[in-house]
């Protein structure tokens, strides 16, 4: 009998990041007994990695901007893919989710009048991201991270989860786990459980992500019978450092574009003013009369090049270094010391000015850095109801990168920070309505228990197995290879095939040591999570045919307008293999059809 702690709560939470906090601090306060449950430390989320602002519509800086136009841009930058409700609760919600931080402590920059100041971004038609410099992510976190404090939420840190649990009429009522620092198994058992896991980026060699981004929450959700969206849809961001290799894939924040930096390929030339009229009737080859709105929206308002939607400027930058005109360590020269003068790169830009300096001797208020595509973000993930954030399977709920849904294809900069706020909070009113009208126990399976402890710490007693470092660098090696910024069908296939092959090796995967803060069985416990998402992205990779947004095949390099009415749902089958499904978006409402004809104006 395998001994393990059993925690009873309303509503549990598992991830500490921004969505997480937000839907913690709403259970809380609606008086619910809460708990969040982190696999690294408080603060640490990965939330902290996005700097470069919060996207809401404020009208701040442009008085001309409002919802409306939020809302077209995020749809048209998802390449028309994005479910239109969240889209629109989105746009509409995301200034009362600043104003309320802003009421929680948060110090924004501001205008000379003493507004938020909001910075241009790649994809938004004005400036609207609402910043603290380049560190916004980690203002957000620190605000919201105080609130829950004062709260008095209880946080169980590096704490892994391993296998939700459901009670005989199919709810989700448990989550088994166990505690990093000393290997002692636990288990949760609530009313609702708000998935806000993050991405999946660590199966990629370079990635922005940090350790903890495996793709936990995916896999749950898809291990408990939920319906995942759009796996296929993943962004590589265009600026990621790439010297030294220590700190390849390291993320250059979009701010620096933002407040005026450019592109250069080893010429010299500004070369995104050749792909400006390409990438536009590519991305809209369906409608020839949006391209061209398009393409007048972007010169109108001299909005420069390097601030076309993520997905454009990296594959423009992958064209370039293919093409010969790369700098000495395959990337292209991100340059805004020609464009402001030090003391402006300084006060708005302190942490890439000495994320340079320290780690690549290079000071960017004097010369360019090398950048390049990087894997960043996925676009899909569980799919949820919008106003409640609800999975498809009862008392679960879901919110930030681990929802898919509102992106679409393609996820607009600072979009995302305003969706941990906006959805993180309705996760938090959904799982507490659940919770409080849950009439049914939170009975769990004790030999289902036994089952997950036992197979999570058999690699502790197995002697002669393999690493599992091993099999997570042949993970990467296939997933950066195969399934990166350039996808054919031949690769693909090749891809899915060595993941079925990696995944026969779990079972001889075998640690050193005990179970305490042992990072070998850590990833090993990591690895089934990051073997189904690769899988799962893979599967939607093969069935989408065509290129949209961060999904491109160079065998199929146009979009397909069949293709842009569906999403590929992917859900276990009766035998508990993966399976894609097409299923038609939903149907956006004639109100909303309009704001896309006439511009949102």
């Amino acid at each position: 009998m395998a001994e393990y702690e059993q925690i009873d709560l309303d509503v549990v939470v598992i991830g500490a990041g921004g969505a997480g906090l937000r839907a913690a601090i709403e259970a809380k306060q609606r008086g619910l007994r809460t708990a969040i449950v982190c696999k690294s430390l408080l603060g640490k989320a990965h939330t902290v990695m996005a700097e470069g602002g919060a996207a809401a519509a404020m009208g701040n800086v442009w008085s001309e901007d409002n919802w409306k136009v939020h809302f077209r841009d995020t749809i048209r930058g998802g390449k028309m893919l994005g479910n239109w409700r969240m889209a629109q609760l989105h746009a509409q919600e995301s200034p009362d989710r600043i104003h309320e931080l802003e009421a929680w402590g948060a110090l924004f920059d501001r205008t000379k009048d003493g507004r938020i100041h909001q910075r241009d971004f790649g994809g938004h038609r004005y400036a609207r991201l609402a910043h603290v410099g380049d560190r916004t992510g980690l203002e957000l976190i620190r605000t919201l991270q105080q609130r829950a404090v004062a709260l008095d939420i209880d946080v169980f840190m590096e704490t892994k989860i391993l296998r939700l649990l459901k009670n005989p009429s199919g709810e989700v009522s448990g989550a088994v786990g166990y505690h990093r620092p000393t290997g002692k198994m636990v288990v949760f058992t609530a009313k609702a459980f708000v998935l806000a896991t993050g991405g999946i980026g660590r199966s990629w060699k370079y990635s922005t992500n940090s350790w903890e981004s495996t793709g936990d929450g995916h896999a749950l959700a898809l291990w408990a019978g939920a319906d995942i969206i759009d796996m296929e849809c993943m962004q590589f961001h265009p600026t990621g450092m790439v010297w030294p290799l220590s700190v390849r894939g390291l993320l250059v924040t979009e701010g620096v574009r933002g407040d005026g930096g450019i592109l250069r390929n080893s010429e010299g030339q500004r070369f995104m003013f050749n792909y400006i009229p390409e990438v536009f009737a590519a991305e809209t080859a369906d409608n020839e009369a949006e391209a061209d709105r398009w393409y007048e929206d972007h010169i109108n308002n001299r909005r420069p090049p390097e601030l076309l939607p993520r997905d454009e400027v990296a594959r423009s930058i992958n064209a370039e270094v293919k093409a010969g005109r790369g700098g000495p360590h395959g990337g292209v020269y991100l340059d805004i010391a020609s464009r402001r003068s030090s003391e402006f790169i300084q006060r708005q830009l302190p942490s890439m000015y000495h994320q340079f300096k320290e780690l690549a001797g290079v000071d960017i208020t004097k010369e360019a850095m090398e950048v390049g595509p990087t894997c960043h973000y996925i676009m899909g993930g569980i799919r949820v109801e919008p106003d409640t954030a609800a999975s498809t399977i009862p008392g679960l709920f879901a919110a930030g990168e681990v929802a898919g849904g509102l992106h679409g294809a393609n996820r607009l900069g600072g979009n995302s920070l305003s969706d941990l706020l906006v959805f993180g909070r309705r996760a938090g009113m959904g799982a507490s309505d659940y919770a409080d009208s849950r009439t049914s126990g939170t009975t769990v399976d004790s030999t289902e228990i036994e089952r997950i402890i036992d197979e999570a710490r058999a690699p502790l007693a197995r002697e002669g197995g393999e690493n599992p470092y091993d099999l997570q660098r042949d993970l990467q090696e296939t997933m950066q290879n195969l399934v990166g910024i350039i996808r054919t069908g031949t690769e693909l296939t090749q891809a899915l095939s060595e993941i079925d092959a990696l995944k026969e090796r779990v079972p001889n995967l075998s640690v050193n040591g005990g179970i305490a803060y042992n990072p070998g069985w850590n990833l090993a416990t990591d690895l089934p999570a990051m073997l189904s998402v690769c899988t799962m992205v893979t599967m939607g990779a093969i069935e989408r045919k065509e290129s949209r947004g961060g999904h491109t095949r160079d065998d199929y390099p146009k979009s397909d307008p069949a293709f842009g009415k569906i999403n590929f749902v992917q859900r276990l089958n009766g035998s508990g293999e993966c399976v894609v499904s097409p299923e038609p978006l939903p149907e956006m409402p004639d109100e909303l059809k309009a704001l896309l004809e006439e511009g949102a104006h």
